[in-house]
């Protein structure tokens, strides 16, 4: 049996996961992983896809919340007083 060339609905499904899992241990890769995802999903038209693309932007969102958190938590954390 012979697979299809460029069935992406499968790859931006996983992508999709991956960023989702990934955005709360490093969100840089979630981020970075959740734009391919959005990208593959682009590629092909159909229910996965579209799952994967979901997938995608909420791992994206994720990723930039937590690491926006980061900054803050370590700008507070190392004390530097801008008014100083």
């Amino acid at each position: 049996m012979a697979k299809k060339e460029g069935d992406f609905s499968e790859v931006s499904y996983v992508f999709g996961i991956m960023s989702v899992v990934l955005a709360f241990f490093t969100p840089l890769a979630g981020f970075i992983f959740g734009i391919i995802g959005i990208v593959q999903s682009k590629k092909q038209k159909t229910p996965l896809s579209e799952k994967g693309k979901k997938l995608s932007i909420i791992g994206v969102i994720i990723s930039i919340v937590l690491f926006i958190t980061l900054i803050v938590i370590a700008y507070f954390k190392i004390g530097i007083n801008p008014l100083i």
